[in-house]
């Protein structure tokens, strides 16, 4: 009889033999080790746990000014929080100013967008649109004229080459050895 009892006993506490769906029914399947539910269910389960904690923590924290360190283990009921909500608010300064409006209507702080028109060549007055070329001396050129031969160009590219080294290669002297 005593064999009869542990056989049945077991039975019931071993794991069903076929697969078990999650049981909020997503229609995947769960296991023991999620409390039978899906991975993601559990996920989910999971992170609303933590955000709830995380809203309790920042309601305690608005309940006691800041949370101090002795209330650090006090849980937070529902009479608090209306308690909490209930408390006169401290009255808070507001300061404004009021807008100066000019006799035009327009504020003078804003600057008036002038409409540029089309983008020209600098050399041959043709419409380049997006295609135009900037050159180092600060003008717009279209792709015949965009080389600096082409357009006459004032720009010094050997004196930049030349300081562009001189920065990147600084001239290092050693100190004279005196000799024995």
């Amino acid at each position: 009889m005593y064999m009869i009892v542990l056989m049945e006993s077991t039975k019931e506490t071993a794991a069903p033999e076929g697969p078990i769906l999650c049981v909020n029914n997503c229609g995947f399947f769960g296991s023991v080790a999620t409390m039978n539910m899906c991975s993601k269910c559990h996920r989910e389960m999971i992170l609303k746990q933590e955000n709830a904690k995380l809203a309790t923590s920042s309601i305690d924290d608005i309940i006691n000014g800041g949370g101090s360190g002795s209330d650090v283990g006090k849980d937070v009921t529902a009479t608090d929080v209306i308690k909490a909500a209930t408390q006169p608010a401290t009255p808070v300064e507001l300061n404004v100013f009021p807008l100066q409006a000019c006799s035009d209507g327009s504020s003078s702080s804003e600057v008036p967008e002038v409409k540029a028109g089309p983008k020209r060549c600098s050399t041959c007055r043709k419409r380049v649109g997006l295609t135009g070329f900037k050159c180092k001396c600060g003008n717009l050129f279209c792709s015949a004229h965009r080389y600096s031969d082409k357009h006459e160009c004032p720009f010094d590219y050997r004196g930049a080459g030349r300081e562009a080294i001189a920065k990147a290669n600084p001239v290092v002297k050693a100190e004279k050895l005196d000799k024995i």
